[in-house]
Formats: C-alpha cells, structure tokens, sequence
C-alpha cells in the first residue's frame, strides 16, 4: 500500500465538531482574511488576533523506556516500557507534535496561546539542530523572536554534565512551554534523557504548560523512538511524553508507513501516531485534535490472522487515545470467548429404557432437528 495516497486509508467517522476542531477553522479563516486584505489594502496596519487556546480538563501520563537499549535490524523489540501499571499521572499540561517540514503560522500561533499568548514564557531548545553550534542558527530563531511574547529563552548544550546544572535548567523552572526544534532526535536523547533538564521540562507539563517540537521534536514525544533506519533501523528509548504510543514524523510525504508498521511489530502493545508535515497533534489527557494542512495515521501492526490497521484523522478530526489503544490492543489480545457446557443427560429410574414418545410433552428427535 503506498502510504503517499491518503485515500487508501480507512478515515476513522465523521464526529460532531468540538471546540478544538472550531478553533483551528477560525485560525484558517483569520490567516486567510489577513493575508487578503493586507494584498488589497498595502501599508494597512492590521491589529493582532488573539484567539483562546483549545482547553479540555484532562490529564497526561508519562511512560519511560527503560535503559537507553538500542535495537538493530531484525530486533525491533529491544526497547521495554513499562507496563500500564507502572504509568503515573503526573500532569495536566499538553503536547503540541508537528510532524515536520514548514511549520504554518496558524500552528506556531496555536503553540504560543497555549502557552499563553503575549503572557507566554517560552524556551525553544534548539540541540537537534546541526546549526545548533554555528552562527547560522541565529536566522532559524528569527520568527521565534519576532512573536510577542513575555520572555523568550533559546536552550542548547551538548553536555549532559550542563544539562544537569540549575543554571543551564533555570528558564524550564518558569517557562509556560518548551519548543523542540527539528534535526536530529539522537541528539536530543543522548543529552538530555535522565538530567535535570528533562525533569524541569516535565515540570511545565505539570504546572499545565505545552511541550511541543517538530520532525525530531516529535520522535521524541513517545516512549520508544525511532532513532534512524539506515543504514538499518534502530530504535531507542523516548521521553514517553505520550505513553502508550510510537510517534513517527513526515510520515506520508516520505512514506514512512511501513517502517513505522515494522517497529509495532516488536512493541503490538503501542499505538503508531505518523504525523505527517504542516500537521499538527493536539494532546489534551486523552483527547487528540488534528490541526494543519495534512493527516495523522494512526496504525496498529498485523495480528494473528489480521492485517495491518491504518485509520486517518484529517485537520479538524478529534479521536479519544485510550479508545484508540483499547481498539489496538484487542486486536492481540482477543476478548476470551465463554465456552458453552453442555449438561450431561441425566437419567432417572422412571426413565430409563423410555423413548421420546413415551414422554408427554416431548417431541421426536428428527422433528426438533428439522424445526
């Protein structure tokens, strides 16, 4: 199946619009009016638009990888997470996954309201970015500096040794949202998974704050990632933002359906999330809203005699995440059927040596079995 063709996928239900799905037109149309009518009227000064964040009281849960095991071609299921049990609640901030490529103004607009609008205090974590120790980062933080914000902080290191220090963390104690710009996820991990800056971070998610990212920013978010697949597919612990799940990013535009597919083979238990670009998931607790300008997949691998189970959520579309894992983990672990027992015939001195027709009441055998 060619994952680049959204209409091969089975669309999950239309379902009644909800204020998340309401919120994201609004921010289409107002981008839309802005842009015509500044084309129309040049030099016209257009005020700012404000718009309340999506709001749902619900809660997150964290899930960790245990050990920073990582899994070779042909061991897709070397990375152990714990088991539901073991998952805390620990928040009731949000996440805000973008699945790469251009990010639209509506979503970094959508990202900011949830932190807060002009009363936002956000550090955007740039590591994974290669340009992160160059100069030439400066002009990929430009848009970020340009947005009306009450403090803007730009995080990076390559130190686990620094993201351990209280100064290094000291803007994640206050900050409102954390953003994770794209690159490469490994070096995201490898810094800053088990510090102190992973630990502050999650602190903005319990205070009610929004972690967000893009490409590798997403990765990230479940907790098991894929770390690459070449020149073999590896996979590795997350920071199990989203438990229960594996996110994986640019999935239609560079067809990623098949390895995501094969990860779920080691781990059946996880629910595959591919974010595709311009595309956004919204994970409010248990609620997920698409927003942007293309689909989220989400898949289940084959089971026993089943194949594959690929849904796509279109901008707009809301789904429940623990509805979505019980519909996955049905698949392998089938609802037990109650065997039927059949009483034994029980014979008494006043009947035996009796027939059917000596019993009043009591029908032929060849009759019943015809009926």
């Amino acid at each position: 199946m060619d994952a680049s063709a959204p209409n091969q996928f089975r669309p999950i239900p239309d379902q009644p619009r909800s204020l998340c799905g309401r919120v994201w037109s609004t921010l289409k149309g107002i981008s839309t009016f802005r842009w015509r009518l500044a084309a129309c009227v040049p030099g016209t000064c257009l005020g700012s638009v404000f718009l309340l964040a999506c709001v749902l009281p619900t809660s997150n849960h964290a899930l960790r990888a245990e050990g920073p095991a990582v899994a070779l071609e042909g061991d897709p299921g070397a990375v152990e997470v714990a088991e539901p049990a073991e998952v805390a609640r620990t928040s009731s901030g949000k996440l805000f996954i973008c699945g790469g490529g251009r990010l639209p103004d509506e979503l970094r607009q959508h990202f900011i309201n949830l932190a807060g609008g002009t009363q936002a205090r956000v550090v955007v974590i740039t590591t994974a970015s290669a340009l992160a120790d160059t100069d030439r980062m400066e002009s990929k933080l430009v848009v970020w500096r340009e947005q009306a914000l009450a403090d803007l902080t730009i995080l990076h290191t390559r130190s686990r040794v620094t993201a351990d220090e209280p100064q290094f963390v000291s803007p994640l104690t206050v900050a409102t949202g954390v953003w994770f710009v794209g690159g490469d996820q490994n070096w995201l991990i490898d810094t800053y998974l088990g510090t102190s800056t992973e630990r502050e971070i999650r602190g903005v998610l319990a205070r009610g704050g929004v972690v967000g990212g893009t490409s590798a920013g997403a990765a990230i978010m479940s907790p098991v990632m894929i770390r690459r697949d070449r020149p073999t597919l590896q996979i590795g612990p997350g920071f199990g933002f989203l438990p229960g799940t594996i996110v994986d990013q640019h999935f239609l535009k560079r067809k990623r359906q098949e390895r995501l597919l094969r990860v779920l083979d080691g781990h059946p238990e996880l629910l595959g999330l591919g974010i595709d670009e311009g595309t956004a998931l919204l994970v409010d607790g248990s609620h997920l809203c698409v927003m942007g300008e293309s689909q989220v997949m989400v898949c289940s691998p084959p089971a026993a005699d089943l194949p594959a189970d690929v849904y796509s959520l279109d901008p707009g579309a809301e789904a429940e995440l623990t509805q979505l894992q019980a519909h996955a983990l049905a698949r392998i672990e089938p609802r037990p059927v109650e065997p039927v027992i059949e009483a034994a015939p029980v014979e008494s001195e006043s009947t035996v040596g009796l027939t059917a027709d000596d019993i009043p009441g009591s029908e032929p055998m060849a009759e019943k079995v015809g009926q």
